[in-house]
């Protein structure tokens, strides 16, 4: 459509199958350069990621007027994990849990959305993905039911 211009901020996260430790950090950055090879295949803007062994973190520029996030997610998710798969990484078979989280942001946070993701590994070190998830939903006001919450396991 003439003169439709959008840019919109979408962190989105989503956790492996059984919240495992299955993303080995030795294959990390192979998972992260593969996943930006699909977000810029989808004609959209990867701004930071970072896959933890147990989940993963992308902020996206998304400027698309026909853009579906659940569409985006789904092929994001059914590509690594198939790519996963197809490489053996594991001696099972490997799955990204169902749903995932995505949150809006305006162009003024973005320098701190992307160092938040960014700096994954150390800020894991003081808190548990499911207090910074819950935190996130509970920021952004989002009711919830426990049934349909991620698999979560405090170790």
């Amino acid at each position: 459509m003439a003169n439709t211009y959008i840019q919109i901020y979408i962190q989105i996260i989503f956790a492996v199958q059984g919240r495992q430790n299955l993303v080995a950090p030795s294959k990390r950055e192979i998972l992260q350069r593969y996943i930006a090879g699909i977000i810029k295949n989808n004609n959209q803007k990867l701004l930071a990621i970072y896959a933890n062994p147990d989940h993963v973190h992308l902020l996206v520029g998304i400027n698309s007027l026909n853009f579906k996030i659940s569409d985006f997610v789904r092929e994001i998710k059914a590509n690594s994990s198939r790519f996963i798969n197809e490489e053996k990484w594991l001696n099972g078979k490997f799955y990204w849990q169902e749903g995932y989280g995505a949150f809006s942001y305006s162009k003024s946070q973005i320098d701190k959305v992307v160092n938040y993701i960014l700096n994954q590994e150390e800020h894991h070190k003081k808190r548990s993905f499911k207090e910074e998830y819950l935190e996130l939903l509970n920021k952004f006001e989002i009711q919830y039911e426990e049934k349909y919450m991620f698999e979560f396991y405090d170790v």
